[in-house]
This record gives structure tokens, sequence and C-alpha cells, in this order.
């Protein structure tokens, strides 16, 4: 693929981003997160095994921001209490070992952290809002566009977020 047609596939994948970040509910956006995290290292791994070490790096930095400033920053713990703090602890921990992948060419590292992310955000996608609990917008009927309704055992697992 020629640089013109890579910078615009880039182009229209960074709009594609940001008209799902503009439309999606905050359910939404925290399974964005964890859909970006996966793709960042995804991009790590294929760069560490192709000797690209300047992408690798880069790709691991978008990664750990991804889980630190979106992911970690967006628990609740007051409000989500015991499940909110394992979370954090988690993550810490997944910024640990993607940094430890990065000094050491570690895919094993990498994979570690995507099998845990993968599974949280199964869990998180598992407590979507109900459909039928949705109005006509997209957002739960009669309550602000930036709160869901959940279900009631999936409103105990969703506080740990601030959704």
């Amino acid at each position: 693929m020629n640089a013109l047609a890579r910078n615009a596939l880039s182009a229209y994948s960074q709009v594609g981003v940001e008209v799902s970040v503009a439309v999606a509910s905050p359910h939404k956006l925290i399974l964005l997160l964890f859909d970006g995290a996966l793709k960042a290292i995804s991009l790590a791994k294929f760069n560490m095994q192709n000797r690209k070490i300047a992408e690798k790096c880069q790709a691991i930095s978008q990664a750990m921001a991804i889980i630190d400033e979106g992911l970690k920053r967006s628990l609740d713990v007051k409000a989500g209490g015991e499940l909110a703090e394992n979370l954090s602890a988690l993550y810490e921990y997944m910024g640990i070992r993607l940094l430890e992948a990065n000094l050491r060419n570690d895919p094993d590292a990498l994979d570690e952290v995507t099998r845990l992310l993968t599974e949280i955000r199964g869990a998180w996608a598992a407590i979507a809002p109900t459909p039928d609990a949705m109005g006509d917008a997209g957002r739960p009927a009669g309550r602000p566009a930036d709160r869901p309704t959940y279900t009631e055992p999936a409103r105990q697992a969703a506080s740990f977020g601030r959704v």
C-alpha cells in the first residue's frame, strides 16, 4: 500500500472513531476504551515481532495511556467500593506488565494483558443497558443522556464505573 493510500485509510479510521465517540453512550465509551487498548496491544505485538522498536514503544505507550487515563480514571471507588478498588489494582498491574513487555520484548506479557482486558471487556459488554429501557433518542427513557438504566443484577456490577 502506498503512502497516500495509507494516509487516507488512517484519516478515514480516525473520522470513524471520532463519530463513534460523539454518538456513544457512556457505557459504549468504556467499550471503545477497551477496544482501543486491545488494538494498541495487538499493534505493539505486531511491531515487536517485526523488530520495529519505535512503533512498538508507541503502541505500548498508547495502550498504557488508555488503561491508566481512560479505564482506571473512569472508576468510581466511592460508588463501586471493593470491586472498583480491585479493578484499579488490576489496571495498575496491566500497566506494569506492559512496561515489562516493552523493556524485555516479551510477547507473553502482551498476551496476558490482552486476556485480562478481553475478560473485563466481556463482562462490561454483558451489563449493557437493556434495549427495552431505551427511549427514542437511544438513551434510557426519562433519564438524562449520561446515566443509562441497568437491569438489577447489572446495576451492582456496573456500580464501579462512572456511567
